[in-house]
């Protein structure tokens, strides 16, 4: 069965409040919709997104632009499409909004092998386990009030989440504590608890920081320092006990065995729109279990499940309700743990109206 064609939408969608990072500050997101049709009318779906909105159309099209590579082949050929843009963005550079365009199809390419084969993504890749214990990431922002901080951990929870991250990076190191030991006063030492820096700190006030907040178990400590500076996450994961996560900046395996081979890193976190699809997440996964690392996806839930389903080490599905309102099915979730859906492809399919509700202008 051969690829018919390439269509993309534009959509933006206004988050319910502001969201506030040390590095980021977005009250909406925007996304490229991408369909890949069979020549029998199957689809397959897949998006990737901007802050605000910004620069949709320049993501389009470079999308547009590489799908010639993907028109006409074999839909079971990820590899060969994979390559074929590979070659063809080096030119342009091969990371940055080159990737995300190769991400955007090679997803859509994979959601639509499962659904003519009737199988999930899992299941094509090899399926490992069913549930993976998931966080609540969409929340705990530093555009929260410390006394916000409690109650929204607490919501979080009677979700049914087992375990929440909270941001840090804020004006002070007190402030980022205080903020932190709130979290954890309210959710209790049973629930898993991660910061998450995003970049925001510099490595002395990273260390400072990891010190004083040891003694409250938590499950790691996420992107202290720039992605750019390696050296600088290698010193904060040597000196603290808390695990350091990284990588959701991080562009195909190339940055990934960087990240490895300077120590930055005890969790990988691939994104599927910079790590270049399904196809080279799973080349990353292996990568880093065969140095004993485990990966936790960063954002897309509706994909990155089916992966955490097929890879052995899987670590928690991070979980933020960003797009949910794009889809017809929802989210299971079962004494803290995220079900891996046994639907074709990634078991998510769009809502047309939905589509049609937050359609942006080209």
């Amino acid at each position: 069965m051969n690829v018919r064609d390439v269509r993309t939408t534009l959509v933006k969608l206004p988050l319910d409040r502001p969201v506030g990072s040390s590095i980021h500050r977005f009250t909406s997101v925007g996304a490229v919709l991408v369909t890949i049709g069979s020549q029998d009318g199957v689809l397959g779906e897949s998006y990737v997104f901007t802050l605000d909105g910004e620069r949709l159309r320049v993501l389009e099209e470079m999308i547009i632009s590489l799908s010639h590579h993907v028109v006409g082949r074999d839909v079971d050929a990820t590899e060969e499409v994979w390559s074929a843009i590979w070659r063809d963005i080096n030119f342009f550079g091969q990371s940055g909004i080159s990737v995300f365009g190769l991400s955007a199809i090679d997803m859509a390419l994979w959601d639509l092998r499962g659904k003519l084969a009737g199988k999930s993504v899992a299941r094509l890749l090899g399926l490992r386990r069913t549930r993976v214990p998931a966080y609540a990431s969409g929340g705990l922002y530093l555009s929260r009030t410390v006394d916000e901080l409690g109650v929204e951990a607490q919501s979080l929870v009677a979700q049914g989440f087992g375990a929440v991250k909270v941001r840090v990076g804020g004006a002070s190191l007190d402030d980022d504590i205080a903020r932190v030991q709130t979290v954890r006063d309210a959710v209790g030492p049973g629930v898993g608890l991660m910061i998450d820096a995003n970049q925001g700190l510099s490595v002395d006030r990273a260390l400072r920081l990891g010190r004083r907040l040891e003694g409250l178990n938590l499950v790691w400590f996420e992107e202290p320092v720039s992605v750019h500076d390696h050296d600088g996450a290698a010193t904060i994961a040597a000196a603290l006990d808390t695990p350091i996560a990284s990588g959701e900046t991080e562009y195909t395996r190339n940055g990934f065995r960087r990240l490895i081979a300077a120590k930055g890193a005890d969790i990988l976190m691939p994104d599927l729109m910079r790590v270049g699809g399904v196809s080279e997440f799973v080349k990353v996964a292996h990568l880093a279990e065969c140095h004993g690392l485990p990966v936790s996806p960063h954002l897309f839930p509706e994909q990155s499940l089916q992966l955490l389903g097929a890879l052995s080490n899987a670590s928690y599905f991070e979980h933020v309700p960003w797009f949910s309102a794009l889809f017809l099915e929802r989210l299971e979730m079962v004494d803290g743990f995220a079900i891996v859906p046994d639907r074709p492809g990634f078991g998510f399919t769009f809502d047309r109206a939905s589509v049609e509700r937050f359609r942006a202008a080209g």
